[in-house]
């Protein structure tokens, strides 16, 4: 995998900020595997496809529209990204975190990642909504490895507070004001595309995880380095590996998401909302 290309990165995000005419989103989402659908009934303001951003290309992996919005909420607007690059994907780390190079670009304050994973703690089901609390890095590679650039934040970021306590808590407020229950858990992230074997779920849950998937932190890592406050959002989509009596499937992965859809689209509307209000106020 090769390292970040940072002027690669700048000129792509230069060229697109230059295409949007550099609106002022106070907020972010990454809408990974089923989450798409959660921006349905929003106002969409500009809408570029990935296929016409050069860096990102056309999304892979189905469940991901792949198209870049510019939505009014309702309290401000919203940068959000209708699908998301995998590593498994990919042969440089650009296409995965552009994401987060461009919301810093425009001045964003927030981000929110969210994803399709599956459960490894007993209580978390299929159609369960998870905060992520925190993240266990299993990839096994890092995005800011390589010749460090300043425009990537500190060579050694610090992680203990990348999931903005604040955020996780107006994350609960928001779902208890909705009526959708909402469960905590740490997210490990593994490399793909394969899902994970019995013998790795055991080693997992031993390491604390809650819950698998393949995504997620890296865009998370790189937010952080460049100053963003950052909120995760899974959906349990199926029990993980040897948990659940079942061959694991991505099409179930998306027949689950699409039956939690009302849920999410909830969730993520009143939240951003929110969070969009926060940063004006804070302006």
């Amino acid at each position: 995998m090769k390292p970040i290309d940072i002027d690669t990165l700048l000129k792509n995000t230069a060229e697109l900020c230059e295409r949007l005419g550099t609106p002022s989103p106070s907020t972010a989402a990454i809408l990974g595997s089923g989450w798409g659908t959660a921006i349905d009934d929003w106002t969409i303001l500009q809408t570029v496809p990935y296929d016409e951003i050069p860096v990102l290309g056309a999304a892979a992996v189905k469940g991901h529209v792949g198209a870049l919005h510019i939505a009014d909420t309702g309290s401000g607007l919203c940068l959000v990204f209708q699908g998301r690059r995998h590593w498994y994907g990919c042969t440089s780390w650009d296409p995965v975190v552009f994401p987060a190079f461009l919301a810093h670009a425009l001045g964003v304050d927030m981000l929110l990642v969210t994803n399709a994973g599956g459960g490894i703690r007993a209580d978390l089901q299929p159609g369960d909504l998870m905060v992520i609390d925190d993240h266990i890095n299993a990839m096994g590679v890092n995005p800011l490895q390589g010749p460090h650039r300043q425009e990537l934040g500190p060579r050694f970021p610090d992680l203990t507070r990348l999931y903005t306590p604040e955020l996780r808590a107006q994350l609960d407020t928001t779902a208890a004001e909705l009526s959708i229950p909402l469960k905590h858990g740490v997210y490990l992230a593994v490399s793909g595309p394969s899902y994970e074997t019995p013998a790795e779920v055991r080693a997992y849950a031993s390491l604390g995880a809650d819950a698998v998937g393949m995504s997620t932190v890296p865009e998370a890592i790189v937010a952080g380095a460049l100053g963003l406050k950052v909120a995760g959002l899974s959906c349990i989509t199926n029990r993980a590996a040897a948990t659940g009596g079942e061959a694991l499937s991505h099409d179930d992965v998306i027949a689950v998401t699409r039956s939690a859809t009302p849920r999410m689209q909830a969730l993520v509307h009143a939240f951003l909302g929110g969070a969009g209000s926060l940063a004006a106020d804070r302006e």
